[in-house]
């Protein structure tokens, strides 16, 4: 059985499905905005994950903005690897699993393997990390984000 939303419920998903509101208080900003109480807000947000419909909800930090301007390795690599053609995404993700050391991952495009590899050992050239795995694309599952309330 399919939920119905309130046109508040919307006006809420339309805000979160974008950029929250950067302020202290984001969730009482959005209440205001859709015309309904801040526990509201909190309720729907945590109905939606509990059920599933939401899979993760979390904020993305611009870390220049938090005033931490630097993340040693990590950033001198993801500028190294950002500047080159072939790569189109360079991403900082520590992982909490002992087992997996890797923490920047980069999106490369080639024509073929050969190419690819090409790629790495240019990398491996030009930037400190020396420990890397390769983790081929095997299906593109999703292209652009939904936008269910415009």
């Amino acid at each position: 059985m399919s939920h119905q939303f309130s046109e508040a419920e919307r006006a809420v998903l339309r805000i979160v499905q974008a950029d929250l509101p950067d302020t202290l208080t984001p969730y009482a900003d959005m209440a205001r905005e859709a015309g309904i109480s801040e526990a509201q807000v909190l309720e729907l947000l945590t109905r939606l994950k509990n059920s599933g419909a939401i899979r993760r909800f979390g904020a993305s930090i611009k870390h220049q903005k938090t005033g931490w301007t630097h993340n040693a390795t990590a950033e001198a690599c993801g500028r190294i690897a950002a500047a080159h053609d072939h790569i189109s995404h360079v991403y900082y993700r520590p992982s909490p699993a002992p087992d997996w050391p890797y923490t920047l991952y980069t999106m490369i495009h080639g024509r073929s393997e050969a190419e690819c590899r090409g790629v790495v050992d240019d990398l491996l050239r030009s930037w400190p990390l020396k420990e890397y795995a390769i983790l081929r694309t095997l299906k593109e599952l999703k292209k652009i984000s939904m936008t269910y309330f415009a």
